[in-house]
């Protein structure tokens, strides 16, 4: 009966620790240290109305807006939009015909709206969900975007390079661009 009781209080000691009180430490130090990135990393326009998170991509189609990656996933657009909860590529593998006949129209869309395809613009992230494209899509949409926005090319490769993320501690990854910050930005201009 006492092994009973030892045991009923070591699970309850043990209980309240990680149930209770780890949780709250940290969810104190987030909120106290980390607020920002603890909340989502959510981005405001200048309204102050909540647009979106930084860590996750959106789907732009308006020429005054700079485009991001293609995603397999609705979770932004349409009835069956989904802003939490979905994430995944398509597993279709790099020969698979339904692929490369979504790529084949994508690059043709893209080259008829005067954009150069880049990889980014047309293969999706493995998770459907990444918010940057690289420097150089960028910079083949500045054209489009210059012009559908009656700004000079300066401006917005101004506003690329301002808002283009560097390397992880300067050494790993690579350098990208968060397509909802830069928008935003244009926005703001």
């Amino acid at each position: 009966m006492q092994d009973l009781i030892i045991s009923i209080r070591s699970i309850a000691t043990l209980w309240i620790l990680t149930a209770f009180l780890y949780p709250l430490l940290i969810f104190i130090i987030g909120q106290t240290a980390f607020p920002y990135q603890a909340n989502g990393s959510l981005l405001t326009n200048s309204q102050g109305e909540i647009v979106g998170s930084a860590l996750i991509g959106q789907t732009f189609t308006a020429n005054e807006y700079f485009w991001s990656r293609p995603s397999v996933i609705a979770y932004s657009e349409g009835d069956d939009a989904n802003p939490t909860g979905l994430s995944g590529g398509s597993n279709l593998a790099p020969d698979n015909s339904e692929l490369l006949e979504r790529i084949k129209v994508e690059a043709e869309r893209l080259r008829s709206e005067g954009v150069e395809p880049t990889a980014d613009l047309l293969y999706s992230s493995g998770s459907g969900l990444d918010p940057h494209i690289s420097p150089a899509a960028a910079e083949a949409q500045v054209e489009r975007v210059a012009q559908a926005r009656g700004l000079s090319v300066e401006e917005v490769k101004s506003l690329i390079a301002q808002n283009t993320d560097g390397r992880f501690l300067g050494i790993l990854g690579e350098s990208g661009v968060n397509v909802l910050t830069l928008n935003l930005a244009l926005d703001n201009l």
